[in-house]
Order: C-alpha cells, then sequence, then structure tokens
C-alpha cells in the first residue's frame, strides 16, 4: 500500500491546487489537478478510481472512488472547486495552508477540500479488507457555479448506494433538509422617444412597476400558502436583487431589466413557480405595449429534505449529539437524493467562513468529523446491508 501524506500535507496540496468556478470566464478554473491529487491517494488505499469529463467540458471533471461490492453502501461527497477570492483582504496567501491560532487558513480548507483530507486520513487507518459493503468517496466539479458536476452525475445515474454524506460546513451539525434556489430575470423592451410626450414611446419602467407590483401580490401570496416550521425563515422568498433601466430623465425609458430569487420550501416545484410567473406577464405587455421576457439566469438548485427518521440522520445525531437542523444555503443534496440515497449535510468548519477572506478550518473540528465518518463506515460498510435492516426495525 502506497505511503500517503500526513493529513495537512494532503490539505496544503489541495490548497496550493487552484480551481475556482465561476460564471465569469476571467476566473474559470480546471478541478483536474484537484481530481489528480485524491485519484493518487486513493488508489493507493486500494479504490477503483473513475475521472468523469463533464459533457463538453474535458478541463472540468468528477471522481468516483470505490472499494468494495454490494448493493447498499455509503458515499462521502464534496465539490472540489472553491469560489474566487480578494487577494487583498487576505492576511496570508490563499493557496498556502497556514496554521495560526487553532485554525487553518487557506482558500477552501472548510468549503470544502479540507473535508477531502480528513476522509482520507480517517479512512487509511480502517480495514477496508472487511468491507460488506461498498465506500464510495465522491468529489464533484462545478458545485459553486452551475452545478453542473452534480447534474452529470444525475445524467448516468451514478454512484448508486444506500446513503450518502456530504461535507460541507455546517460546524458539525446534521442538515436534513434546505431550500432551493432559482435566478430568474425579467427584460421589458419598449419604445424610447422624447420625455414631453409620452405617447411618443413605450415606458419600459412603467411597464416594470407593473411587474413587481404583480410579483409583490405573488410573492405574498406564496408566503400565505406554504410553511414549514423547520426553516428559521418558514416561508418561501423572492428578492429583487438588482434593477437597470433608462438612460436619461428626458428620454422615455426603452429597457428596463429585472434579476431576483426564488428560495421555495421543500415539496414546493421550481418548475411549476418559473410557470406561475410567466403566466402573469401577457396582460402586463398587452396593457403596456411592451415586450416582456422571463429568462432563466442560471440553472435552478431543487429543495433538499431527507426524512429526519432516515437512519442517517438518526445516527449522525446520535454521533454528534446534536440534532438535525436546515439551512438556507444550497448544496448538492437534491442531486444525491434524485440518485435514490438517503443523504444528509454535515461537516467540519462554519458556512460563516465560507466565501470570505481568510477563510479557515478551526482544528477542533478535525477529530468529531473523524469519529463521525469512522461511525458512518462502520455501520454502513463494514457491516452486513442485514443488519443494518435489522437495526431499523
Amino acid at each position: 500500500m502506497t505511503s500517503l501524506p500526513s493529513l495537512l500535507s494532503m490539505m496544503s496540496q489541495l490548497i496550493a491546487t487552484p480551481s475556482i468556478s465561476c460564471s465569469q470566464a476571467s476566473w474559470d478554473q480546471s478541478n483536474k489537478g484537484v481530481i489528480l491529487l485524491l485519484e493518487d491517494w486513493l488508489s493507493g488505499l486500494g479504490f477503483q478510481c473513475e475521472i468523469m469529463p463533464l459533457p463538453g467540458q474535458p478541463d472540468k471533471v468528477n471522481l468516483i472512488a470505490t472499494i468494495g461490492q454490494g448493493a447498499g453502501g455509503l458515499v462521502l461527497s464534496g465539490h472540489t472547486d472553491t469560489v474566487p477570492y480578494d487577494e487583498d483582504r487576505w492576511q496570508s496567501d490563499p493557496f498556502k495552508l497556514n496554521e495560526r491560532d487553532n485554525k487553518l487558513y487557506g482558500l477552501g480548507t472548510c468549503d470544502m477540500k479540507g473535508f477531502f483530507a480528513i476522509v482520507i486520513d480517517t479512512i487509511k487507518d480502517m480495514d477496508l479488507s472487511k468491507l460488506e459493503q461498498p465506500l464510495i468517496i465522491l468529489a464533484t466539479a462545478d458545485e459553486e457555479s452551475s452545478m453542473d458536476g452534480a447534474r452529470a452525475l444525475v445524467s448516468e445515474g451514478r454512484p448508486k448506494a444506500r446513503y450518502a454524506l456530504i461535507g460541507e460546513p455546517t460546524s458539525l451539525t446534521p442538515i436534513h433538509a434546505h431550500k432551493g434556489i432559482m435566478m430568474e430575470k425579467i427584460r421589458i423592451t419598449g419604445q424610447a422617444g422624447h420625455s414631453s410626450n409620452p405617447a411618443l414611446g413605450s415606458n419600459a419602467l412603467d411597464a416594470m412597476h407593473a411587474v413587481m407590483s404583480e410579483l409583490m401580490i405573488y410573492r405574498n401570496g406564496l408566503k400565505q400558502t406554504y410553511r414549514d416550521a423547520n426553516f428559521v425563515i418558514d416561508y418561501p422568498t423572492m428578492n429583487f436583487g438588482c434593477i437597470h433601466g433608462g438612460d436619461n430623465p428626458n428620454r422615455i425609458c426603452g429597457r428596463c431589466e429585472l434579476e431576483f430569487d426564488i428560495r421555495a420550501l421543500p415539496g414546493m416545484d421550481n418548475q411549476s413557480l418559473y410557470q406561475e410567473i410567466a403566466a402573469l406577464l401577457p396582460r402586463i405587455q398587452q396593457n403596456t405595449g411592451t415586450q416582456i421576457e422571463l429568462h432563466h439566469l442560471f440553472p435552478d438548485v431543487p429543495s433538499f429534505s431527507t426524512q429526519k427518521e432516515s437512519d442517517i440522520i438518526k445516527a449522525c445525531e446520535r454521533l454528534t449529539q446534536k440534532d438535525a437542523a436546515t439551512v438556507a444555503f444550497a448544496t448538492e443534496g437534491p442531486f444525491l437524493n434524485q440518485l435514490g440515497m438517503e443523504t444528509l449535510i454535515l461537516g467540519p468548519g462554519s458556512i460563516d467562513q465560507a466565501h470570505q477572506p481568510n477563510e479557515f478550518m478551526a482544528l477542533d473540528q478535525i477529530a468529531p468529523m473523524q469519529h463521525v465518518i469512522k461511525g458512518l463506515v462502520e455501520r454502513y460498510c463494514l457491516t452486513p446491508s442485514t443488519e443494518n435492516e435489522a437495526s431499523r426495525v
């Protein structure tokens, strides 16, 4: 068996390998370097490693690393990309692991390259020759932008296991649900003209006022109709994020654009929401003499929910001594659920540090996370599945 680097050495190498994903091409990078590091370490432990390029994106790849066989088993999943960074706001090099004040600093330490190092360091000391069910390490591309890595897995129908844990930073709290998110744009095209005579044009800003008024009524209806007490904000939200229109006070506005998001509760369907909003627009278009278009800014992410009675939720509540909760941020959880796995989100580090300058993982998060990983591998991979089933009766 190949000798593995230490946990901190693995984390240092992962942090030193840039893998930013971004909708802006000037920032966007390949994640292959990170995947190749993981492949090297995991193959040394006996895993069968498959690198899967994303369709039409050869520089973006997923990794499925499998050891053991069976119909059940466990997936330990994470994404290999990071967000961009503000170099002038970092107190140290974001691509060099820096330890100070009992914290590990670097871009991706908690979100979420550090998770892979912790997983590999934990399982290297376990007897994987005695697996009764498969253990799968899943590493994805582009979670921070398009989630195309997770979408590609759903298209392929792989991997398959009974349970999955995604190691996003949750301060070691089991997460059983989060809201979905959709980001949309409404573009209104009117007719510009001299402001002294409104009849010379069709004012796109006037039409947008009507659109926003309808959306506010619709938003209030969603709030009155849908509630989920598991969430701090227990209703679906719609946020008007930015608006652009017109060019001068003495010209009738010829074009106006509004960008907004909706965060739907579990059980709500993003496509149905999109269609309901689209149905509000033709009447306004006719009344204002404008052209109104609704477009996706990004592909939507469904809401995520795993039953709190799921065995993996209960197991992680015992292992962490924390009750399962919900979060507002989106993850790849709904895509793994679509693959048929009972999934939860649980990882080291805090979401408060993610996407921030001087991102860090506190050292005291590592040992408890290793305790969780070891417990889950023992329960779902080193124990025959018949015993797991019996324990759920």
